[in-house]
Parts: structure tokens; sequence; C-alpha cells
């Protein structure tokens, strides 16, 4: 596997690769990881989202899904990054956490089948697709200010290219305590059968991010929170909830 990272190295975004705890620009310039200053790895043209696709998530919603999957967007504006703070509106009761894999294109893409969709990642990230879920009245069409505020999705560290989504477990920790736990075994449309079914309507440009779906045990947090994701292979992002600024 190679993971690739975009940082800010001597005040220019720049991208580097992870050789161990260091990460290494083009020029040879290195910076420890712990360190860096992370932005997100890719720049998308889109963010979309599905709405449910963990068994335990749909069993704790106690609903039953569409036949096919139902997605939302999230404007780029709402990107962060590795170590991140997010922020919380005052007056907000309910800004939650979903740790999520996230499919980041790798080429463009439009009707492809199953079978041809793995040929079109570039690789996966780690993303914690935030909400207001004070607004959940008044959004549940559009989920525009429930999930594409600014800061409500960071994303990172890294791409990593040639890791296997089978076979993975994803937890999420808040302030030490684990609050997500699931194996990616509980999605219920596999990773290619999300990118055909979005690519039939469309058109998926290199660097766009997919996210999959959160498991069960999504809960809120309040200012001065830790928030991290982590899963085998792709490392973890944490946030810090803070106030509006």
């Amino acid at each position: 596997m190679t993971e690739h990272r975009r940082i800010l190295l001597d005040g220019a975004a720049t991208e580097v690769v992870r050789q161990g705890d260091d990460l290494v620009a083009p020029d040879g310039r290195t910076v420890s990881a712990e360190e860096a200053v992370h932005l997100p790895p890719v720049q998308p043209s889109k963010i979309i989202a599905v709405h449910l696709n963990y068994r335990s998530r749909v069993e704790e919603f106690m609903t039953k899904l569409p036949p096919a999957p139902t997605y939302f967007q999230k404007p780029t504006t709402a990107l962060n990054a590795h170590e991140g703070k997010v922020v919380r509106p005052a007056g907000c009761k309910y800004l939650n956490f979903e740790g999520e894999v996230a499919i980041v294109i790798g080429q463009t893409c439009r009707g492809v089948a199953p079978s041809e969709a793995e040929a079109y990642i570039a690789g996966y990230t780690i993303a914690n697709d935030y909400g207001l879920h004070d607004f959940r009245d008044t959004d549940a069409g559009s989920m525009l200010r429930v999930k594409g505020s600014d800061t409500l999705c960071p994303v990172g560290p890294g791409l990593v290219i040639g890791w296997d989504f089978r076979d993975k477990v994803i937890r999420t920790i808040v302030n030490g305590e684990t609050r997500q736990d699931a194996d990616l075994s509980e999605l219920i449309w596999s990773v290619p059968e999300i990118i055909s079914i979005v690519s039939q309507s469309i058109a998926l440009k290199p660097g766009d991010l997919i996210m999959t779906g959160t498991p069960a045990g999504v809960g809120a947090l309040d200012v001065g929170d830790s928030c991290t994701i982590s899963i085998a292979g792709l490392g973890q992002i944490s946030s810090t909830i803070g106030p509006k600024g």
C-alpha cells in the first residue's frame, strides 16, 4: 500500500508520501507525520454520501431500506482535515459524529457496471460525516445545513492506494471511549455497487469522494470533545469540537 497526503509545508500546499513516521515531499523535504499541518488528501469536485448502509444502523433506526441506496451531497466547502477543528454553532444541541470509509475516484466514470467499478478507484480514506441534527426537521430532503455546514467533513489523513476494504473494522472513539465498532462486512450495498449506481446518472471525476455510510452508535458532541476514527490500513483521523468563531 502507498499513502499520499496533502500538508502545509513552508506555507504551501504540498503533496507528500508517507514513509514510516515521516512525510516526504517530491523535493526530499521531510516532516514528521505527527507534527504536520494536514489538508484534505484530495480536492473533489463533489462529495456524495450514502444515507443508510450498515445493518446495525438500519436496526438502530428500526426501519426498512428501499430497493436501492439513497444519497445526499455535501458541498466541498464543508471539507476539513486531520486534527482540524469542527464548529459547533451556538445553540446547537446535536452535533453528531459518523465514522465512515470514503472511496476516492481515480478516473472519470459514467454508467459503469459493478464488475468494472473497482478499476475506477484511486484509493480510500477516512471521513467523519458530522451533522447538525438540530436542522433535521427543516432539511430532511436536501440535508444541506445538517451535513453541509462549514468544517463538517473531515477527511484523511491520507489517500491510501492498494487498500482492501474487505475484512476491516471501523471504530469511532470519543474522549477515549469507543462509540462505534463495526465490521465493514455489515455494508448492505458494496463498494462496487455504490459506485455503479451513482455513475448511472452522475459522472464521477478524479478526486471525487463517495462516503459509504456509518454503523450504529452515532451520538452528539459538545465543545471540547475529541473524536477519532480508526480503520486498519487507513490510519486514524481526529477532530476537536470548537465553538463558532
